[in-house]
């Protein structure tokens, strides 16, 4: 089953199609959307949306693992992010992809073991259980691979 993981934002969203197989994870495609600064918020919303759209056309995955928002110290982030999350989650379901949300906390305690890890720590964690060349760019490309890891363990663990 091809999972597509997400960590949602205005400007740049990071997105990744991935699959376990054989237990080991495989990822199929990954990369970010990044919008222009100039443009208004509802275009900007609407370009992740129909982008994220063309993914799930293209990759076809039946689950989606999106970073749930946690605290962040600045508000006017927060609701810029929020939008963002709404636009993906009502393209996921729209596309009746199913949903599952996770907390920075949880994708990072899934990839290192540490609830509390540090970006580097979870980027080049990413890198090793990917078997990649480089640390995946930008952040948010590392984080929803990140995502997308946490979710296909959290699968193996729910299994019967």
């Amino acid at each position: 089953m091809k999972v597509l993981g997400i960590d949602p934002g205005t400007a740049t969203t990071g997105w990744a199609v991935m699959e376990e197989v054989n237990g080991e994870f495989n990822a199929i495609a990954y990369g970010h959307i990044s919008t222009s600064p100039d443009n208004s918020t509802s275009e900007r919303l609407k370009e992740v949306a129909d982008d994220i759209e063309d993914i799930i056309r293209k990759y076809e995955p039946k689950e989606a693992s999106v970073e749930d928002l946690f605290f962040f110290k600045n508000a006017k982030t927060v609701i810029k992010v929020s939008q963002s999350r709404g636009a993906i989650l009502l393209t996921l379901e729209k596309l009746k992809v199913r949903i599952f949300e996770y907390t920075p906390l949880q994708i990072k305690q899934s990839i290192t073991g540490y609830g509390r890890a540090e970006k580097k720590q979870m980027q080049l964690m990413v890198k090793n259980i990917l078997k990649l060349k480089k640390v995946p760019a930008p952040d948010d490309t590392a984080d929803a691979l990140a995502a997308a890891i946490c979710h296909l363990n959290s699968r193996k663990m729910n299994e019967p």
